[in-house]
């Protein structure tokens, strides 16, 4: 029995003390946050920079100038004097249709033409005689109409057969097809021996100048109504002469090392893609462009000259998906403010409304701070920075007003 109540006694003692220990450990948590002070997080100053705004467009190349090659006369093709492929320069023979006919028809309207002028003077003297005739009423009034008629005719036979003899010089030279402007040309269409027709619906080549080129970039209406209102309540800027600067990056990701401009932008709307054509012009001095290639180009749509720009990482996103930051406000003390996000330029994002210059932005220490808590603020550092043991984006307090 003794050793029994011994052995109730100690059980009775141990549930006693585990029982005190466990009401301690309850009063610790309930009697609020442990005794060591603000959390430490990281933060940055807001501050107003002055930043180009660009977007990304993506778009195709075409020629700068296009002829397509037909035969203006009907003809047999006697020769091709280009290599297909190759560059050709403005009036280099490109065909060579059968002249001979040609040359037959030059040489037989000269001939009509000097019957013509040959009978032109006996015309005119025996006008006159006629005239003078009158004059002494030696002949009737109607034989005088019937010599002036006659030689008003002849005087119109000889200058028909002067614009005859020009035709066919013109129709003459058309037998030697050249090239309309400089450029590319691509295949042939035709063969020696091919029989041609004046302006046949199948070209028999085509020419393509390639330096400068073409890029032409649609653009959607939205996109352009919300540039347009950004340009008008001066949120951008005109960036002055470098507004038309457009960089373009190939279709291999690659930037191609010289700029273009921007030279206009279409006043119609597709109706199928809702989208205004932008065209651009680039040097090519290489040929590295060729039309119908797909290109991205950067172009520059205005300078920001008060744009706020914060860390990604320091942006969360509540349920519904809306952005929103923790900044240090009066006292140390955390607030949550939500915000509107532009786009994002590099690894920060530019925020349209929400923050003001001064303000300090959690970066790091965002999962311990909680709204209305207060915290210690230290400088954030860049990963550059914290290599080189630099900091510098401080996150000074604000200043007191007085």
């Amino acid at each position: 029995m003794l050793i029994r109540n011994r052995i109730k006694i100690i059980v009775v003692t141990v549930v006693l003390a585990e029982f005190l220990i466990l009401a301690g450990c309850g009063q610790q948590t309930t009697s609020g946050p442990p005794k060591g002070g603000p959390v430490e997080v990281a933060a940055v100053t807001v501050q107003a920079e002055k930043i180009a705004i660009t977007t990304e467009l993506s778009g195709r190349t075409s020629a700068y100038l296009i002829a397509e090659i037909r035969p203006q006369v009907n003809g047999l093709i006697q020769k091709r004097l280009f290599t297909e492929g190759s560059d050709v320069k403005t009036g280099q023979v490109l065909y060579q249709i059968d002249p001979a006919p040609f040359k037959a028809a030059i040489d037989n309207a000269r001939a009509a033409l000097e019957r013509a002028a040959a009978n032109l003077p006996a015309i005119r003297s025996r006008a006159e005689r006629v005239r003078s005739l009158l004059a002494e009423k030696a002949v009737s009034l109607q034989d005088s109409d019937d010599a002036t008629a006659a030689l008003k005719q002849s005087e119109a036979d000889v200058q028909y057969w002067k614009a005859t003899v020009e035709t066919a010089r013109i129709n003459l030279g058309y037998t030697r097809i050249t090239a309309p402007i400089s450029g590319r040309i691509g295949k042939s269409n035709v063969t020696e021996g091919a029989l041609v027709t004046a302006h046949q619906p199948v070209p028999l080549a085509t020419v393509q100048q390639l330096d400068p080129i073409y890029v032409d970039l649609p653009q959607s209406t939205a996109e352009l109504l919300r540039l347009q209102s950004r340009l008008a309540d001066g949120r951008l800027k005109n960036g002055g002469k470098n507004h038309n600067r457009v960089r373009l990056i190939m279709e291999d990701g690659t930037p191609y090392s010289l700029e273009g401009t921007f030279q206009f932008r279409d006043v119609t709307v597709d109706p199928t893609t809702g989208s205004v054509m932008l065209r651009a012009v680039f040097p090519n001095p290489k040929g590295l462009l060729l039309p119908g290639m797909f290109v991205r180009t950067v172009v520059q749509e205005g300078v920001n000259t008060k744009a706020i720009l914060i860390p990604q990482q320091a942006v969360t996103r509540d349920p519904k998906g809306n952005p929103l930051v923790l900044i240090v406000g009066a006292e140390e003390k955390v607030q949550q403010r939500m915000l509107t996000i532009d786009r994002a330029i590099g690894n920060k994002w530019l925020v349209s409304s929400g923050l003001a210059p001064g303000e300090r932005v959690i970066v790091e220490g965002i999962q311990k701070a909680r709204p209305g808590a207060p915290v210690k603020v230290v400088p954030f550092a860049t990963g550059s920075e914290k290599n080189s043991g630099e900091s510098k984006n401080t996150a000074s307090p604000p200043a007191k007003s007085n």
